[in-house]
């Protein structure tokens, strides 16, 4: 599988692939001509409830992910067009958070590998 993540806010690059916006909002301060995003699944993004309870923080990371896998469970026809996406090539999770490491693109490639 022949996907990777990255921030909105990096330059497009040629490796990238397909490039999927990951995020419910759309990120300030980058335009769409910027952004160079292909497809834009904001619904497969955590619910807003979720979002603001986990807020980034690590200690909370691991409970983050179970609720947002059991969020990403009832979302197929959301996942299959990521899966869609995959059998095209490579393909780029795009997310705008500060945080590199403990965000919703990271789950979700984690999501997408135990299930694929």
């Amino acid at each position: 599988m022949k996907i990777q993540m990255k921030r909105i806010y990096e330059a497009r690059e040629k490796e990238d692939g397909i490039r999927i916006l990951v995020d419910r909002l759309w990120p300030r301060g980058i335009s769409r001509e910027r952004a160079g995003v292909d497809l834009w699944i904001k619904e497969i993004a955590p619910s807003e409830s979720l979002r603001k309870w986990f807020s980034h923080d690590p200690e909370r990371w691991e409970e983050f992910k179970k609720r947002y896998f059991d969020e990403l469970d009832s979302s197929e026809k959301l996942l299959d067009e990521v899966r869609v996406a995959l059998r095209k090539g490579k393909v780029t999770l795009l997310y705008a958070s500060k945080e590199t490491r403990y965000n919703n693109a990271a789950a979700l490639i984690e999501y997408l590998t135990n299930r694929m």
